[in-house]
């Protein structure tokens, strides 16, 4: 088993949301409940702070990010620090949810999950926002998560947390709409962690993080476990991202959310950003296309 050390020592409330930007050639990710977008450079630690819950970006260029918020997606401009245009509505007369996990297509579009602040439910929804467009394409999901792509295009995966199984749906391969009924790829419903966050690497293997569990697990495209990524002292660890110059090294983000007084001093590095150098080999980002 691998061991995966600390990258950023910020502790987030709940760590979500790892991107590796490949024009920028440097990582993101967000601290959902504290409302921030963290990065770091030669310079040093960056982060910027929003008036609402953030979670999941996808790159349109070399400065400007497509942002999910807990109401909307919108463009920031990273070196300016600036919020842009608002591109669509999500869900923003739902007073109990916000944005949970999302990513990129091979497509050009964007995948963002939804649920409520304390999981209610079938409260949450998974939407695409393609060519100036948002569809609802999953409703009733309680805890959106593991969100990602298949090399060739072919496959999406996601999951509800709380139904315990990460699904695959087939693309239409003209436009990455879903086509068919989603398939039941991975089933942990025996086991005593959570599904979270994802990302499928250039061979088609899929990278989960396993809330509850301290480790990131990597799949072959059949579904075989192949091997596991230890997060020392953060025991809910909640997606990854592969990065760095040649898309080797996988960051792990990680929460502190709902861990007792008790857990926490057994977990001193719980919501600390951790990354495993080379890991595998990862996709490159795909770049969200604007209409």
């Amino acid at each position: 088993m691998t061991h995966a050390t600390l990258f950023d020592d910020r502790q987030c409330t709940l760590g979500e949301g790892p991107l590796w930007h490949p024009k920028r050639e440097q990582f993101f990710w967000f601290d959902i409940l504290e409302k921030k977008l963290y990065s770091k450079d030669e310079t040093g630690p960056l982060e910027w702070e929003f008036d609402e819950c953030v979670s999941a970006a996808g790159w349109v260029d070399h400065s400007t990010l497509l942002i999910a918020s807990e109401t909307s997606l919108f463009l920031f401009d990273v070196d300016k620090g600036e919020k842009g245009e608002t591109l669509a509505q999500i869900e923003a007369d739902n007073e109990i949810t916000r944005s949970n996990d999302g990513r990129a297509d091979p497509f050009g579009g964007f995948w963002i999950g939804t649920m409520g602040y304390d999981a209610e439910p079938n409260a949450g929804a998974i939407y695409r926002y393609y060519k100036g467009e948002v569809r609802c394409i999953f409703p009733e999901i309680t805890i959106t998560n593991a969100i990602c792509f298949s090399p060739d295009g072919k496959f999406a995966y996601f999951c509800d947390t709380a139904e315990k199984v990460i699904r695959r749906q087939k693309l239409n391969q003209e436009n990455g709409w879903p086509t068919g009924p989603s398939e039941v790829w991975l089933d942990f419903t025996n086991e005593d962690f959570g599904a979270d966050g994802a990302v499928v690497d250039s061979r088609g293997c899929l990278w989960n993080a396993q809330w509850g569990a301290n480790r990131v697990a990597c799949y072959s495209p059949e579904g075989v476990l192949l091997e596991t990524i230890a997060v020392p002292d953060a025991s809910q660890t909640s997606c990854p991202a592969f990065g760095g110059k040649d898309l080797t090294d996988l960051l792990v983000t990680t929460a502190r959310v709902l861990l007792s007084d008790e857990a926490l001093a057994k977990e001193p590095l719980a919501g600390s950003t951790f990354i495993s150098l080379n890991a595998g080999k990862g996709q490159a980002e795909h770049q969200v296309k604007l209409p």
